[in-house]
Formats: structure tokens, sequence, C-alpha cells
């Protein structure tokens, strides 16, 4: 049984313009930048030193707590451990490799036992690949022994972006794999596997495999953004509600994404860590917008030109997609594991107004899918009034954009929401 979340908007997905070349190209680049930090939690200790030559798969970062390691996604030379630019963090320590072009691979180790597949989740450096970047191995520990459903979730339902459509039209069988692992790890009664409808191809493909996976549930849900968030698509496959301040585990949920799964099945069953991921290309602005398998540490420019290069009139582009996405100032910031889209859009798209005003008019409020207040949210943050904040559950603010979308006086609300949570946070901390 399907049900509704509340909220939500019907953008225009523009998605058939990265699928109409449905071959994926490779990338190999000259060069790649390796950032440290690529998940949430502690950034990794570089394990190597100028002059090393590293194998493709080889293992140069690690840490403690809360961190999984990052690997060479070529093999060469390490020519500089430095600060450079990152798509999220704005600067960030990275290794940077000059590619032999040999790929000489460091082999890998296949696990056997249930221990040793959560130890392979880590040390492959696998996180969350639908933009959280969650280390993957600590979200299946936490809900081991807790979970009754089990989610892969493709829904992605961010315009433009075609990666995760673009994995299950090509390798569904690596992302059903995957989640037959984590079954074996979680134990849960059941598997589902979520996709819009908008997906026709990627469904097909999936429904002609259910007779070889029996015990995986594909459920086609009708398009909706944002029903790629955990906490709506849960509630639109389960009829459960994540409370605010909860997670998943709390109503009996696990949530992966479908990258994640076949990240999961390649590094378990075939020894390979996470060193490349499908990335979209898309919008007005690039000549040739497709679907690239990319090496880890590929610079934006180096995709960018592959794709055929930009147009003149660029206003901007984007690492993810328009609602959720990073403008970028540098394009020589690399792909990271979260990377799942560069937009590129002209500048008569998306444009802000030069003086936005709140009309009072609601509409923020009907379309937000956590049920919050977006027109007093918005006034509390000008005013800096973090009690207020606190009190009307800004921190559960999934900053989706949906408000900003439907806001008819054009304002800064998904902005204005971010700078209300990091006040609140440094209030908290004081």
């Amino acid at each position: 049984m399907k049900h509704l979340f509340f909220g939500g908007i019907h953008p225009k997905y523009n998605k058939e313009m990265s699928t109409k070349i449905t071959e994926f190209r490779t990338i190999t680049p000259k060069q790649v930048v390796i950032p440290m930090q690529q998940h949430i939690g502690a950034p990794c200790t570089p394990l190597v030193k100028v002059g090393d030559h590293v194998l493709l798969g080889q293992k140069i970062g690690d840490g403690e707590g809360l961190c999984v390691p990052v690997h060479a996604s070529v093999s060469g030379t390490v020519l500089a451990i430095e600060s450079r630019p990152h798509p999220t963090l704005g600067q960030a320590m990275a290794v940077v490799i000059e590619n032999d072009y040999r790929d000489t691979v460091q082999p890998g180790n296949i696990p056997t036992s249930r221990e040793e597949i959560l130890n392979t989740i880590r040390d492959a450096g696998i996180v969350g690949m639908g933009g959280a970047a969650f280390p993957g191995n600590v979200k299946a520990l936490s809900a081991m022994g807790k979970v009754d459903t089990l989610i892969a979730n493709a829904c992605e339902c961010e315009p433009y972006i075609t990666a995760d459509d673009s994995l299950l039209r090509t390798e569904p069988e690596h992302v059903l794999e995957g989640m037959k692992i984590l079954k074996e790890l979680l134990e849960p009664n059941r598997l589902v596997l979520a996709v819009e409808d908008n997906k026709a191809a990627a469904i097909e493909g999936l429904r002609k495999l259910s007779k070889q996976f029996p015990e995986i549930e594909v459920a086609v849900l009708p398009t909706r953004y944002p029903q790629g968030a955990e906490k709506q698509l849960i509630q639109a496959l389960t009829g459960r509600e994540v409370q605010p301040g909860q997670l998943p585990v709390s109503v009996g949920c696990a949530v992966f994404n479908v990258s994640t799964f076949a990240a999961i099945y390649r590094a378990v069953r075939l020894g390979k860590p996470l060193t490349q991921r499908i990335v979209t290309i898309s919008g007005e602005a690039i000549s040739e917008p497709q679907n690239f398998i990319v090496r880890i540490g590929t610079s934006f420019h180096d995709l960018i030109e592959a794709a055929g290069g930009l147009h003149d009139r660029t206003e901007r582009v984007i690492s993810g997609g328009p609602m959720m996405g990073i403008a970028q100032k540098d394009l020589s910031v690399p792909v990271v594991k979260a990377t799942n889209s560069i937009l590129c859009l002209l500048k008569d798209l998306n444009g802000a107004a030069e003086n936005p005003v709140c009309l009072r008019c609601g509409k923020c409020v009907g379309v937000c899918p956590m049920k919050l207040q977006p027109l007093y949210l918005y006034r509390f943050t000008k005013a800096q009034k973090v009690r207020e904040l606190d009190r009307l559950h800004v921190l559960d603010c999934i900053e989706c954009g949906c408000c900003s979308f439907t806001c008819p006086g054009k304002l800064p609300l998904t902005e204005t929401f971010r700078l209300g949570k990091k006040l609140l946070r440094e209030a908290k901390q004081k």
C-alpha cells in the first residue's frame, strides 16, 4: 500500500536531457585530486607522502571515529598533499596523483563472515551516495537487529539528475545483489526498492529481474519532489512517520541509495573499493548532457570539457541539482563520492529577485514536507531569535528548497534557514 507524504511540489524535471545518450562514457584524467574528507565525520589522515607510487584502489587516507578511508582512483605518483578547493567544504586537504595510465590494481579481499562484510564496507570507503555521504558501515551497524524494512532509494526526485536511473537501466543486478548482502547483516522482513514512475526503462528492467530476486519488492511511486528524502520515502512506503529529531531506525526502517547498494556489491563480492561513480552532467548551458563513469578526484572542468563545454551565457555551475545543489566558483573542484550531478545553467534560469519580499501568502507552509512554517523561520532568522527558531524546529528543515521554489516573493528561504540552523547550533554550544 502506498501513502502520501505532506507537502511537496512538481517542478519541471528535465530528465530527458541526459538520457538521450544511452551509453556511458568514461573519463581518464591526467591528474586526480582526492580530498581527505568526503563523508560526514572526521577527515582522513594521509597515508602516503609526496613521491610515492600508488596503485588503483590503494588506501591513501584513513582515520578514527566517524571516518571511512579514501582510495586512489588511478595508479601513479603522488605529486602533492595540500589544501585544495572542495565542492561542498570550500577547502580541504587532498592528495594529488599524476595518472600513469596503467591502472595497476591493488588486490582486494573477499569477506566471508558477517563481521568481515561490515569491515569490508568500511574499508572500501563506502558512504551514502545520494548526497548525505554518511559512513555506510556505521549506518548498517546502527540498524542491525532494529529494522523490519530495508529500502533501496531509487526515487532520484531532483530535476535533471539521472545517475541512479542510468545505474538501474544498465546494472540493476548490482543493486539487487547489494540489497541481499545487507539483508544478511540487518535481517529485515521486507526488502523494497522504491522508484518513481518517470523511470519507465529502469522499471521494466527491474521487473524482468523479479524472478531472480523474488524477495525484493519493486514499489513504483507517483513522481513528486522531495520523495527521495528518506523520511518522506518511509511515509510513502509504510505509512510510518519519523518524529522530529528521530532517525528512520526509530520506526524500524533503514534507507540506502541504490548507488550505495551497488558499491556494497562491488566491494563485498568483487573486492573493489569506491573509486568511481556515475555522474550526470546536464543543464541548458552544457553542449552534450549525458552520464559519465567518473574517477573520484576528476575535476569539474575535465568533465565539462568531455561533455562539449559550456555555452557563452552560462550563469552558474552547481554541484548537485537545482533544488539542493551548491553553486561553484572554481571548476577545479573534484568529483567526490557524493557528487551525483554537475548542473550547468544559463543566465535566464533561476534568477533571483532584486528586492525579495514576503507576501504572507502561506504557500511555503503548504509545500513544506516537514510541516514547518517557513515564513516565520525566515523572520526569526533575520531577527536572530534563536529560541523561536528552536521552538519552530528549524533543525528539522531538510533544505529541500520547496519553499524557495514556490515563493512568489522570491525570498532566499533555504539559504536563510541554513544560517538559522547555524545560529541555533552555535547558541546551543554556548
